[in-house]
């Protein structure tokens, strides 16, 4: 069985990353665990600057921002046949990864990105340094910003 350990946020629910999976579990048994860091508000595209300081801390609204993310995105691969687990990680998605590591060891890595220019983790070069840090092999996907407008 392959374990693949897969880190994303803003694109946890695009057809990009659903396609990735079911591709991998038509091949073989996979086991999947969904790392969502707690991307800071200032890092979200699709959260609205007008609310990022209201209400309670922006890092608990991150936090909970990705739990509900999170929670779509495990319904979802679930219902596309995967064995799934997840977890809200670190802020640093780095961080977060090595940190599930701990606990689950990965064939794989899948990280999920927003297109470049909106990406701050392909700013922060997220992939070559998951790479680096870590001796797994890394699959990058770019969400496609028109087809995944809707999710």
């Amino acid at each position: 069985m392959r374990r693949c350990l897969i880190v994303a946020n803003q694109t946890l629910t695009t057809d990009r990353l659903s396609a990735a999976v079911e591709e991998r579990v038509a091949t073989e048994t996979h086991e999947f665990h969904v790392v969502a860091p707690a991307t800071p508000l200032d890092d979200q595209v699709d959260v609205p600057s007008a609310y990022q300081h209201l209400g309670p801390a922006p890092a608990d609204r991150a936090y909970a921002l990705a739990a509900q993310r999170l929670d779509h995105a495990l319904e979802q691969l679930g219902s596309l046949g995967a064995t799934v687990t997840g977890e809200v990680g670190d802020p640093d998605a780095l961080e977060a990864v090595r940190i599930a590591l701990h606990h689950f060891t990965a064939d794989e890595i899948v990280v999920s990105t927003l297109p470049r220019g909106l990406s701050q983790w392909l700013h922060r070069d997220l992939p070559s340094r998951l790479r680096k840090a870590t001796g797994v092999t890394v699959t990058h996907l770019v969400a496609d910003q028109e087809a995944d407008a809707r999710t």
